[in-house]
């Protein structure tokens, strides 16, 4: 369903240079100095000297600014593919996200991300100069080896153009320097990332149909119509590539979930966060289930879709989902709880289901900070017959998007 918003990066001009944040949970190395700012999920520690980019508030605090005539989500889209599959660079924000597992030959198994961001910042359009930021990608990929015991994760971002990012329209293909995630002719979405921890080189082809999520892609996220984005997921993607950890490669297959969304107006303001999650099961099904936590406890919204092996969709409405905690885990980097494990209920037309989620290992929290994004837990997870991703954000402290 989502990825995370980052702080948005505003290069001065002359400055061509991308940021580059690579790390493992708990340690942050910074080649580009970050503005003296903190960062949502805590504080963020001062540098000293200048800064190459500047932080400039929480992305919609810079984006909201001048309040440009971004496009409404409203009912009634008919989404068009490939052509969906590309960049819709007049909304604010949009994310091509992709979850999954991975199983080696010796049978070894792992979990993976790989999200790439759009952003739309506010910018003068009298301004001449073409350092202007009109788009802004940023790029976080992340692996969740029991073996490691905690997530290792990489982030990158950069302004749109000069060579060294963009996101183009007509079909997917977005890229950050060598980081790239594309579709290819024949259908396979392919994605390369490396860092010094680990590395991804992974084809996802698809197995089903596109899912269009809520009403024919148009997925709402509060009680206001336009808290909506335009939403469509894959699941069931077939994986083939190869992944290196600490400096081992191997040769790996396995099974992903893509998600896409674009949106001009995502949260509430009086929302926290949202739980999500995303399931291919063992028979073919697959479940998408989310809900919007209102600050202070509560609900703003819920929703989801479950497609059955048939090919079968049930729309989910808010009364329709139910995420029940029964183990927690407390970051000690952090101080954040999260409720690691949980039991996603769904109403389906023959009564309601029950998803019993358990993560692979508890600590697969990101702590973007240094690269400008938020603290939030995303993990691979196991439910009875079926795995997936589980992401949890606003537990670190509320959202801003």
């Amino acid at each position: 369903m989502v990825g995370i918003t980052p702080l948005l990066p505003v290069y001065g001009e002359g400055d061509r240079r991308e940021a580059v944040v690579e790390g493992v949970a708990g340690t942050r190395t910074r080649p580009a100095p970050l503005h003296h700012r903190a960062a949502p999920g805590g504080p963020h520690p001062r540098e000293r000297g200048g800064s190459r980019w500047g932080t400039v508030l929480a992305a919609l605090a810079l984006l909201g600014a001048a309040a440009p005539p971004y496009p409404v989500v409203q009912p009634g889209i008919r989404l068009a593919f490939p052509a969906d599959h590309g960049a819709h660079p007049a909304f604010r924000t949009e994310w091509w996200y992709v979850t999954g597992w991975l199983r080696g030959a010796d049978g070894r198994e792992r979990g993976f991300q790989v999200t790439f961001f759009r952003v739309h910042p506010t910018t003068d359009a009298a301004n001449p100069s073409r350092f202007a930021p009109g788009q802004v990608l940023f790029a976080h990929a992340a692996v969740s080896d029991p073996a490691v015991g905690h997530i290792l994760h990489a982030e990158r971002a950069a302004r749109g153009g000069f060579g060294l990012a963009g996101a183009k329209e007509g079909d997917a293909d977005v890229a950050i320097r060598d980081w790239r995630l594309r579709r290819l002719p024949d259908g396979r979405f392919v994605t390369r990332v490396a860092s010094d921890a680990f590395a991804l080189d992974l084809s996802f082809r698809p197995t089903q149909p596109v899912l269009a999520q809520g009403v024919n892609g148009y997925s709402q996220k509060g009680p206001r119509p336009e808290q909506a984005s335009y939403y469509y997921s894959l699941p069931h993607l077939a994986i083939t590539g190869s992944v290196r950890v600490q400096g081992r490669e191997q040769a790996v297959t396995g099974e992903a979930w893509l998600d896409r969304e674009w949106s001009s107006d995502y949260l509430a303001p009086d929302a926290a966060g949202w739980d999500w999650t995303g399931l291919n099961l063992d028979d073919g099904s697959a479940l998408m289930a989310f809900r919007v936590r209102r600050r202070g406890g509560g609900q703003v919204w819920a929703g989801g879709s479950f497609r059955a092996r048939d090919g079968r969709v049930t729309r989910l409405a808010p009364g329709d989902v139910t995420f029940t905690p029964s183990r927690t885990w407390r970051s000690a980097r952090t101080g954040a709880t999260y409720p690691v494990a949980t039991t996603v209920s769904v109403r389906l037309p023959k009564g309601v289901r029950r998803f019993p989620l358990q993560p692979l290992f508890p600590d697969q929290e990101l702590d973007a900070r240094g690269g400008g994004m938020p603290v939030y837990w995303e993990g691979a997870v196991r439910t009875a017959g079926g795995r997936g991703y589980l992401e949890l954000t606003g537990y670190a402290g509320a959202l801003r998007m």
